[in-house]
């Protein structure tokens, strides 16, 4: 949350106390604000309603422990989520294409792990290890209130050997909402996060081959 949310989650973490009839002060706000802090305010609220109708605790007042643990959970079906899209554009259109996921935080953490052609070249054996850095990684970045910068295009073989050569590359394949695809290209950074190296500086020192190893589901 960001500081402009202050306000609202004070006024939410209140009326819950009251619901539940239970003193509220100063101190608690600065407990349940520093423990959701790094979530979403929406996310939050949606985590409360969830806990207030569970029939096995929905009947007892929850702390933010109770809260975390319940948006820690939706972080992980999220990466999860996430990972099935890049599982499935990997065994479906491949690292010879360049692609635009229509999730900004696929495009930060595929870079980190070295990049889509490197990451879509790995084997079948290190497909689950794959999985779960990226889930971990997800899940840091779905935590957080800011979107971090993020390259707006995850390039391919075939674009990389035409940067290289000075030709035309082929539009990149919009993957999931190709509507919210194109907005997330769009609103990428054309330059290399700190610390990154551009897919394209890796291709260089690295002969490419046609297709990913990666077999077909």
């Amino acid at each position: 949350m960001s500081p402009s949310d202050h306000g609202a989650f004070v006024a939410l973490v209140a009326n819950v106390h009251a619901f539940y009839r239970r003193d509220f002060s100063d101190f608690s706000a600065d407990v349940w604000w520093n423990a959701l802090r790094p979530y979403d305010f929406a996310a939050v609220s949606e985590a409360i309603g969830r806990h207030s109708v569970n029939p096995d605790s929905g009947q007892f007042m929850p702390f933010p422990a109770d809260i975390v643990k319940m948006l820690d959970g939706s972080t992980q079906d999220a990466g999860l989520v996430a990972w099935a899209k890049v599982d499935n554009a990997v065994r479906s259109c491949g690292t010879y294409n360049s692609v635009v996921f229509d999730d900004p935080l696929i495009h930060r953490v595929i870079v980190e792990m070295g990049g889509w052609v490197l990451v879509g070249g790995k084997d079948e054996k290190e497909w689950p290890f794959l999985r779960n850095e990226f889930v971990n990684r997800y899940r840091g970045y779905r935590m957080r209130s800011e979107t971090p910068e993020y390259l707006p295009v995850l390039i391919g073989i075939a674009e990389a050997q035409n940067n290289r050569t000075g030709q035309k590359s082929v539009p990149p394949v919009l993957i999931g909402n190709p509507d919210v695809a194109q907005r997330v290209m769009l609103a990428g950074q054309d330059k290399p996060a700190l610390g990154f190296v551009r897919m394209s500086a890796q291709l260089a020192a690295n002969r490419p081959t046609p297709a990913p190893r990666l077999g077909a589901a």
